[in-house]
């Protein structure tokens, strides 16, 4: 059994299949707030030195009805969340789906009403006691209005379940029109069977889909709400974050110019 400085966790990938991945990938996690062992160095720690990918994923008994590989957490309700379209705005081209996808297993950590300690499947009993302390913190759940706590209330945050580019991206049409022209159409491609949409980052831009590109997730028919018939490429939280960087605001890209925004939107 390899112990590194991810301790359980590269075990739980090795078993997962990402053996490949684990190492650069821990290491990330390591130096990032999603480390939330009690040596890492995020804003809340468990008190537990190991198992940095337990807070997460778990290699058996996930929520299986998490859009994500082997969530750790129960997802909550998408009906608990008021979102960017409620607003009214005249703005708002492309139609929103209630919260749901890859989305709504980030709120279950980040709309601060579950403790950072409820996971589902625990190694050992030691992995949810602890101090749980730092910014933000009460009783081991995200306090409402501390910045890493986005509450049920979404109208203040960018869009997510929204149709990319104002809908009408299918696929059968991968990359054609209508669309927002205030957008950029997507790169798209055939994986594991299933098509894929992503939006391209920096000068190499191609047609292969990188850690770096903006990832857009595949939703299929939401009946009263957008009108879809296809599969489309929706919006959704780690479009633009990536849980497993050390970068900042775990931007898949950095922001400076504005150059995260200027990926998707034209101006």
């Amino acid at each position: 059994m390899l112990r590194t400085p991810c301790g359980r966790a590269f075990v739980s990938a090795w078993g997962l299949g990402l053996a490949a991945i684990a190492l650069p990938v821990c290491a990330q996690i390591g130096n990032s707030k999603h480390n939330l062992t009690g040596s890492g160095t995020g804003e809340n720690p468990s008190g537990d030195p190991e198992g940095i990918c337990v807070f997460c994923h778990t290699p058996t008994g996930p929520d299986e009805s998490a859009a994500v590989p082997q969530w750790n957490r129960a997802l909550p309700s998408p009906a608990t969340y008021r979102t960017y379209d409620m607003m009214g705005t005249s703005t708002l081209t492309g139609k929103v789906a209630p919260v749901g996808s890859v989305s709504l297993a980030c709120l279950s950590c980040h709309d601060g009403a579950q403790a950072m300690s409820a996971i589902i499947s625990t190694p050992r009993v030691e992995r949810i006691d602890g101090n749980w302390s730092g910014a933000g913190q009460s009783s081991g759940s995200l306090v409402a209005g501390a910045s890493i706590s986005l509450g049920s209330d979404l109208r203040n945050d960018h869009p997510v379940g929204v149709q990319y580019g104002g809908g009408g991206i299918t696929a059968s049409a991968p990359s054609a029109l209508p669309h927002n022209p205030d957008f950029r159409l997507p790169q798209s491609a055939v994986l594991n069977e299933i098509r894929v949409w992503w939006v391209s980052t920096g000068p190499d831009a191609g047609a292969t889909r990188r850690k770096t590109d903006l990832i857009l997730y595949t939703r299929t028919r939401t009946d009263g709400y957008t009108g879809q018939t296809e599969a489309e490429p929706f919006v959704e939280c780690a479009s633009c974050h990536d849980p497993h960087t050390d970068r900042p605001l775990f931007l898949r890209i950095s922001n400076s110019h504005s150059a995260l925004c200027l990926a998707c939107h034209i101006v």
